[in-house]
């Protein structure tokens, strides 16, 4: 089967960020490809066919991949969502727990990539957008892990574009701030927890748990993914609403001695 129309594939669309992205892709005019790691619990989607993948496996990723080209012929833009979050402090987070982060995170996108990408230079076209964060050039207490692997999105995305703008193709970061998804009650806590750190690990919790409840909504993210996937002339970063934008703003700008005091002010930390 092939279509006419210009093809999605969204990883982690069942809900959050990645549904408000495939439904504002089909109403962009795009066919839509949605996956989940478990596709029988999935409310569907006008306009979505789901498929079951599993990133951190190169068997479920050659499948569902090769699913997409079988339904629909072709596959013009890769939305790398889906994550993993991870809190606590990096000395309470055993290697063997950041690993399973970056396995999602990091080496889920690089196997999605080096599946889509023969496909894309065919084509002559394409568009990979991975989905960073402000994480992604912000420093995080209580969260490095996660930034790591969120900081490694960046470095791996801005050098692939770089690679695959001859054959047509562009590698695009979004990059979306607090987002109202659940995500602090959906991440992994430290596996090794230790006392030296629970009371400022606590307050990192609460802080954390405010600032998604006043975050930007899903659709705001999926909006500058829209945005990604259809400009004529895109740019390689995209901030996700305002608070994305000023955060990005003041990384640039500020001072290192007040940046610094702010990232300690704002996640209530001593000195």
């Amino acid at each position: 089967m092939t279509t006419n129309r210009p093809v999605a594939l969204v990883t982690g669309a069942s809900s959050g960020i990645g549904k408000e992205t495939a439904l504002a892709l089909v109403a962009a005019g795009f066919g839509v490809a949605g996956t989940s790691r478990d596709t029988s619990r999935v409310t569907p989607l006008d306009g979505v066919s789901f498929l079951d993948l599993d990133v951190a496996s190169d068997a479920s990723v050659t499948t569902a991949v090769q699913q997409v080209i079988e339904r629909f012929g072709r596959i013009d833009v890769l939305v790398n969502n889906a994550g993993v979050g991870s809190m606590g402090a990096a000395e309470e987070t055993s290697v063997a727990q950041a690993q399973g982060v970056f396995d999602t995170n990091v080496f889920g996108v690089m196997r999605m990539v080096n599946e889509v990408l023969p496909y894309m230079r065919a084509q002559g076209r394409g568009r990979i957008i991975n989905i960073s964060s402000v994480l992604g050039f912000l420093p995080q207490p209580y969260m490095a892990v996660y930034a790591a692997s969120k900081h490694a999105i960046e470095g791996y995305t801005e050098s692939l574009d770089h690679e695959v703008r001859e054959h047509g193709v562009r590698a695009l970061i979004v990059q979306p701030a607090y987002t109202r998804t659940g995500f602090e009650a959906n991440s992994a806590k430290p596996d090794t927890p230790m006392q030296a750190y629970a009371k400022q690990r606590h307050t990192a919790d609460r802080v954390m748990a405010e600032a998604v409840r006043n975050g930007d909504a899903p659709t705001v993210v999926a909006k500058a993914i829209v945005a990604a996937a259809t400009d004529a002339r895109p740019k390689l970063r995209y901030t996700a609403g305002p608070m994305a934008g000023r955060a990005s703003t003041l990384r640039r700008v500020a001072p290192a001695r007040a940046f610094d005091k702010q990232i300690r002010k704002m996640n209530r930390l001593a000195g």
